[in-house]
């Protein structure tokens, strides 16, 4: 079977056509989803199908941002009496609803596919702090019947000790933060015949082999997802080593970065999502991550992982750095000449080094103290500051030298 054929087939099972019919048809209760149609000189009638979306041109998040900034709090994409649940804020800042009813994002499939149900414990080691992650496998979690213990970022040693104490059996989270764990488990001393953690449902940034390999030593069974804060869960893992499943419930494409047209082959491009709710359609998102088809064994089309970006933003640690944020959070800095951010990777963990150049007589410490507050408060990330005399000429303010292999 071609993939052509197997996608055509994934939106015949799905039902995915019908979906988009329901959710044309309501497109008038969403002002903003109206305007983009009526932009792009389209009508709800014209779009019945999967196949009729690609006339409707991709919604970057920069789109979204400028969106929401002048039709706050959500750029006119919710419908009128929507209901809200809770609100979260990523980069941006980006505002990102949660709406009612149980496991909206769908990260339940994935764990559920993992094996995770009422007899486990869950670690969730995503933040509950503004942004999504931790809420999303929070609800996915409770959706299969597991135990959740909210553990978010830090505290790793009552996180190893709570491990012990509670028989935690699954973990979600970074998988960095996972071999973090490993270790600290093994430093504090604690018995091993007290770790059972033997599941992991991990994300938000690269498993290269290496970090599977070690991983795999202490918790048999390592799973990879993919997903958004703005679209949540999209694909996933499931232990056959063959790409990334799609999961149910939402429309996702590979589409020429260019013309915004899906692609049917092997050909990378980059994933746009639409969100098959009527209350908060969300339609041709372009997430910027880069992915192409493969077939699975069983003929399904599945994503073969994230391989790369079509923008600027890099992804550390879990969370997006673009070059527009960082020009803005450190914009009017006294006495500040330039700077850059250097991305690199130790022990299979993010390090984030932010260079500064002082102008001349410019106290130093007091330069890196108030740009480590504003890389804090303003990009939500913490920072090694440090002083240079200069910056290699032609480097942009976010340099990337991680090495995946």
């Amino acid at each position: 079977m071609s993939i052509e054929a197997a996608l055509a087939e994934h939106v015949r099972r799905q039902d995915l056509d019908t979906a988009v019919e329901v959710l044309m048809d309501r497109s008038g209760r969403v002002p903003g989803l109206a305007a983009r149609l009526e932009e792009a000189g389209l009508s709800p009638d014209s779009i019945r199908t999967v196949a009729d979306l690609s006339r409707l041109p991709v919604l970057g998040k920069d789109r979204v941002l400028e969106l929401q900034a002048a039709n706050p709090p959500f750029g006119g994409m919710l419908a009128e009496g929507a209901p809200v649940v809770r609100v979260f804020q990523s980069p941006g800042p980006l505002y990102e609803p949660q709406l009612a009813g149980e496991d909206t994002w769908r990260w339940g499939q994935a764990l559920r596919s993992l094996g995770v149900g009422p007899d486990d414990t869950v670690l969730n080691c995503f933040g509950y702090h503004l942004s999504p992650a931790g809420a999303m496998m929070d609800e996915g979690a409770r959706a299969v019947g597991a135990r959740v213990l909210p553990g978010g970022i830090g505290n790793q040693d009552l996180q190893v000790r709570a491990i012990a104490d509670l028989g935690v059996t699954a973990y979600t989270g970074l998988p960095s933060y996972l071999h973090a764990l490993v270790e600290r488990y093994d430093a504090a001393g604690l018995p091993r015949e007290r770790w059972l953690l033997t599941r992991a449902l991990v994300t938000a940034e690269p498993l290269p082999d290496s970090l599977r390999e070690l991983l795999t030593r202490r918790v048999p069974d390592v799973r990879m997802a993919y997903g958004t804060g703005e679209t949540g869960l999209l694909a996933y893992e499931t232990g056959d080593g063959a790409g990334l499943v799609l999961a149910d419930g939402v429309l996702v494409q590979v589409c020429d970065p260019v013309t915004g047209e899906p692609v049917t082959d092997e050909t990378e491009g980059e994933v746009v999502v639409t969100v098959l709710r009527p209350d908060y359609p969300l339609v041709r998102f372009g997430t910027g991550d880069l992915s192409g088809w493969v077939l699975g064994p069983d003929g399904t089309p599945r994503l073969r992982g994230v391989l790369g970006r079509v923008g600027q933003a890099v992804k550390v640690r879990g969370m997006f750095l673009h070059p527009a944020q960082v020009t803005q959070a450190l914009a009017g800095v006294p006495g500040l000449a330039g700077y850059r951010f250097v991305i690199g990777r130790e022990n299979h963990v993010d390090t984030l080094r932010c260079e500064v150049v002082p102008e001349p007589g410019v106290d130093h410490d007091a330069l890196t103290s108030q740009v480590a507050t504003r890389v804090r408060e303003g990009l939500r990330f913490r920072a090694d500051v440090v002083v240079v005399p200069e910056l290699t000429p032609g480097d942009g303010p976010v340099v990337d030298t991680r090495d995946w292999s």
